[in-house]
């Protein structure tokens, strides 16, 4: 996330509803329209499954307070509103809690086509849908879990699993490349640029990706694709904070992407 912004939080009624305006609700409205045609052709069966379980408005921003209804009801996981940054301690304690940290406010129509920091959208529309899923699920909790116990030197290791998996991981269904992740899902120029075949792609590797930095102000020049769905819930099980050691004493690879200019 970007150290700045200029959007802030939007805090829930006592109702536990967000009161988003009707240019809210249209930005929300248009972002669906245009990025479905693209989703349902493009992105994994898990998460369109997950997408039609939530059977989420179209007409309005969803609402976490009936988003968590719905969660509460497949895995038990719920979704809480939150300013547009916090930091990763906190996130990874609210993962850990099985609760999702959704950012309240929605884009404005300005900003339509990129945000750098995640809104409503992308956190609904991105990412709950795979947390329908009770494996999915238990390898967001995993990282949380792992995230609570490491140190604070630890977390910019250990989040790389989560961008190159839950935000952008790749896979393939019958032999074709899929979006997996919640930054391809709500974003139509990268889930079209991620099976584009210009990117790299490489095997899904715990180590490798802890070991592979990112920005998160560009499309992605590098995807890892996870063959089998059932290695992606294995690491769930793994001694995370271990690999994150073993990571480090390996080093970074060396960036694929030019360095931000301050």
């Amino acid at each position: 996330m970007p150290k700045s912004t200029t959007y802030v939080a939007m805090p829930p009624d006592a109702e536990g509803n967000v009161p988003y305006s009707a240019a809210d609700d249209s930005v929300w409205h248009d972002l669906l329209e245009r990025q479905m045609p693209s989703v349902q052709a493009r992105m994994a069966r898990p998460y369109l499954d997950g997408l039609a379980r939530l059977d989420l408005p179209t007409h309005r921003v969803a609402q976490c307070r009936e988003v968590s209804e719905r969660l509460r009801a497949t895995t038990g996981w719920r979704v809480e509103p939150v300013p547009a940054l916090i930091a990763f301690g906190r996130f990874f304690r609210l993962l850990a809690d099985r609760c999702f940290p959704a950012a309240s406010f929605i884009r404005r129509r300005e900003d339509f086509d990129y945000i750098e920091e995640p809104d409503i959208f992308h956190e609904i529309f991105g990412h709950t849908p795979l947390l329908t899923d009770p494996r999915f699920a238990a390898f967001s909790q995993a990282i949380g879990e792992a995230g609570v116990k490491a140190d604070k030197a630890d977390y910019a290791w250990l989040i790389r699993l989560y961008w190159f998996t839950i935000e952008f991981g790749l896979t393939r269904e019958n032999g074709v490349l899929k979006g997996l992740g919640s930054g391809l899902a709500s974003s139509i120029a990268e889930l079209q640029w991620a099976v584009s075949g210009q990117p790299e792609l490489r095997p899904f590797d715990v180590i490798d990706i802890l070991r592979t930095p990112y920005r998160i102000d560009i499309l992605q020049p590098v995807y890892f694709v996870i063959d089998t769905l059932d290695d992606l819930f294995a690491a769930a099980r793994r001694d995370l904070l271990a690999d994150v050691a073993k990571a480090r004493s390996l080093g970074l690879h060396d960036p694929k992407f030019p360095q931000k200019v301050a």
